[in-house]
């Protein structure tokens, strides 16, 4: 039983600290404190209450103590992480002024519409730092991966065709890429399964794993979504690396899931050989196959690229007639390094690289191994986009459509990274405050 005294102490202590979240934490850790001094004075033939007094005494002024604590806990905003959204967010205008496809609209109104969509994204991140607790996501793990395959089951029955592919379901006048929604719940779902890993050390629920894990890769497979089968592998390994699994468990991981992941990527590529994609793999494998057609878009990449220069062609340019009118979306990246140069693609590289790591170091200030995990995960989320996009825009690996995160033109993209920045964000918000969580699986 915890003295009255230690109470009126700890009360004393919390009411200098702001931040309401920690008040059970400190107190909770200065009358264990209190409590374990004052045994300590009582075998020394202490009375209990004259033992009580001591502690107090030896814990010092309670004034002094708690403006220590509140500036120790006080909750924490990266704002360097913040400014490189800023400037990032200034870069994705870029495209748009003369990227984007004139025969649909003019570019203002693609610049009306991203700003409008980039207002929505600062209100999520600004939400996400200071009304959410990222804490709580924990218990809807089985929510989130349920309603992630539902949306798939969705698209794969009700979904738009797009350039050979299901990735959109049509509401109204809006388009929702439900694949992204999708990826979304399964990065939060398997967030928690990995931050409880020792739970599934046997064999059964081992198994259990491995379904987990393949189901919503084959649904992606099926809906040819390659790119986002290859994001969705390598942001729940990259997870599992960092997570506290054994080591044989995690080889097991590795080992079986990459053998697994050839023969899905094989059984599809053999299934669906006369679909888009796969003239368009054919095409980047051998361009002169095709140079009037799947082939042709390499040629112009090669071209732009090779014509950009240091400091570029200016931003009115004719590549978006050139390259389909898909400058402002997938070829970002080329559009930008073809109208600035290459001193200008090689700053937003290094503006992205930067990002990158800045939210990568972040999720080792955090103790909750949750929210730990969540920013890993995260910025495994940015990081294989951005390097296929950057790639893709060079020519080094094939058009898949992929965005480049907080550039490339698109509602859905900038709000599915916006709400994984505002996590982040809120992560490193309470890296003092929170405790070790945990959770019942």
């Amino acid at each position: 039983m915890s003295s009255t005294k230690f109470e009126k102490f700890s009360s004393k202590v919390t009411s200098r600290v702001k931040s309401k979240e920690v008040h059970n934490m400190i107190q909770n850790e200065l009358t264990s404190h209190l409590e374990e001094r004052s045994q300590f004075f009582q075998k020394k033939t202490f009375s209990k209450d004259d033992a009580d007094d001591k502690a107090i005494q030896e814990m010092g002024n309670p004034i002094i103590i708690g403006d220590n604590l509140n500036k120790l806990h006080k909750p924490k905003i990266d704002w360097i992480l913040i400014t490189l959204f800023v400037i990032i967010a200034g870069i994705s205008f870029l495209p748009l002024i003369g990227g984007s496809p004139e025969s649909i609209a003019p570019s203002s109104y693609f610049i009306g519409k991203q700003m409008i969509w980039y207002i929505i994204a600062v209100l999520i991140i600004v939400g996400g730092i200071h009304f959410f607790d990222y804490r709580k996501l924990q218990s809807l793990w089985v929510a989130f991966y349920v309603i992630g395959l539902s949306l798939l089951l969705l698209v794969l029955n009700f979904g738009k065709v797009t350039m050979g592919t299901k990735r959109w379901v049509v509401l109204g006048d809006i388009s929702v890429d439900v694949t992204l929604l999708s990826l979304f719940l399964f990065f939060l779902a398997w967030t928690t399964i990995l931050s409880r890993v020792k739970e599934f050390s046997s064999w059964k629920k081992q198994i259990l794993l491995f379904f987990l894990f393949w189901t919503p890769f084959f649904f992606y497979m099926m809906l040819l979504q390659f790119v986002v089968s290859i994001i969705y592998f390598f942001c729940i390994l990259t997870m599992i690396a960092f997570s506290r699994a054994h080591i044989k468990l995690f080889i097991w991981w590795i080992v079986t899931n990459v053998a697994a992941c050839l023969l899905f990527i094989g059984t599809i590529i053999n299934t669906f050989q006369n679909n888009y994609f796969y003239f368009r793999l054919l095409a980047f494998i051998d361009r002169y196959s095709d140079p009037d057609g799947e082939g042709y878009i390499y040629f112009v990449i090669n071209d732009a690229l090779s014509k950009a220069g240091w400091f570029g062609n200016g931003l009115d340019n004719d590549l978006n007639q050139q390259a389909f009118s898909i400058t402002h979306t997938d070829l970002a990246f080329s559009y930008l390094v073809f109208s600035l140069g290459w001193a200008f693609g090689i700053f937003l590289c290094f503006i992205l690289l930067v990002f990158i790591i800045r939210i990568s170091l972040n999720a080792f200030k955090t103790k909750d191994q949750f929210g730990r995990l969540l920013v890993i995960g995260g910025a495994a989320l940015f990081t294989v986009p951005t390097c296929w996009n950057i790639l893709m825009g060079l020519g080094i690996v094939p058009i898949m459509g992929v965005s480049l995160p907080f550039i490339s033109y698109g509602g859905s993209m900038l709000l599915f990274y916006a709400t994984i920045l505002g996590l982040t964000l809120n992560v490193y918000r309470k890296k003092d405050i929170v405790e070790f969580t945990a959770v019942k699986i």
